[in-house]
């Protein structure tokens, strides 16, 4: 087939439509953060139960139940994120530690989310105390307790940081029995959607470096086969307008830097476009490096507490 030099815009566009997963970039378009906030010892987790039940408010009535609906939808990215890391990897694709430990430990998500399920009857959390206002207005008051443990601990569940945290909150605020005996099942949904918010950063990413992956090959090839039109390539890539993020360009540098002076030529260009942003290669290879080891952290310590709360005797 012959084409000139108008039709390839469109086959990129419909290629990039294509690598970015048919559709999965649009579903994880607004990734929320992980649940990661500064890391307290025992003793400022103490003090937080106790700024936190100052901040706390309740709100009047009942409120719909949100949190079966979330445990679903963060079930759905779970999944997604499975399949796309599957594929990932039987095309023998590199995939970052943490996406090894979700797809290692994906039958014990599977396992949670049922566990959860099963313990959160439709209507049972409309009778616990909600918020009125702040990031979990009308969610309930016990679900905030919990997501503020998982973001202090960084998925980590500590059972006396747990004991002394309650202690403490309720020294301001006494908790409900109901709420009490709902702590368990609230970490668990706190851990889920930490897993949630992971996957769903790893999926980004993936996309990103799929799209790499592309361009990686289409530039080896054409250097072993045609070296002449790898300039071309070159140039297709920069009319694609690739995604300057640190996935996408730590995993094209991982694949052609150090391949011979032909294939550094699309690295000076990607230094040159960097540059007018004030960034640099080195600076975003590191910046994924970080980001990759912390999402490690986060995946490990959420699947662990999860492990840890079906063994502990609540």
């Amino acid at each position: 087939m012959n084409l000139n030099i108008k039709t390839i815009p469109g086959i990129l566009s419909h290629m990039w439509t294509s690598l970015r997963g048919n559709g999965l970039a649009q579903q994880y378009a607004c990734v929320e953060p992980p649940l990661r906030a500064e890391l307290f010892s025992a003793d400022q987790m103490e003090q937080r139960g106790k700024t936190l039940a100052d901040s706390h408010t309740l709100s009047p009535g009942h409120a719909p139940d949100r949190l079966l609906t979330r445990l679903a939808e963060n079930e759905g990215i779970l999944i997604g994120v499975h399949n796309l890391l599957t594929e990932a990897v039987k095309a023998n694709r590199r995939i970052t530690p943490a996406g090894e430990w979700l797809l290692d430990n994906f039958y014990l998500i599977e396992e949670q989310i049922r566990t959860a399920r099963r313990h959160l009857p439709k209507g049972y959390s409309r009778e616990l105390p909600r918020l009125m206002n702040g990031p979990s207005a009308a969610l309930p008051r016990v679900y905030d307790i919990a997501l503020e443990m998982i973001s202090h601990g960084d998925g980590r569940v500590d059972p006396e940081i747990l004991s002394r945290f309650a202690a403490a909150y309720q020294t301001v605020t006494a908790l409900k029995l109901g709420e009490l005996w709902a702590i368990p099942i609230m970490l668990r949904l706190a851990l889920i959607e930490n897993l949630r918010r992971v996957a769903a950063r790893i999926a980004t990413d993936r996309i990103d470096r799929n799209l790499a992956d592309y361009w990686a090959d289409q530039m080896t090839e054409s250097a072993v086969k045609d070296p002449k039109s790898l300039i071309l390539v070159i140039a297709d890539m920069a009319r694609s307008n690739p995604p300057l993020v640190s996935s996408f360009i730590a995993e094209i540098t991982r694949r052609l830097q150090g391949q011979g002076p032909a294939l550094s030529l699309p690295l000076i260009w990607l230094e040159q476009r960097l540059s007018e942003c004030g960034q640099t290669i080195q600076q975003l290879v590191q910046e994924e490096n970080q980001q990759q080891a912390a999402d490690q952290v986060s995946m490990s310590n959420s699947i662990g507490s999860l492990r840890f709360l079906s063994a502990m005797d609540w």
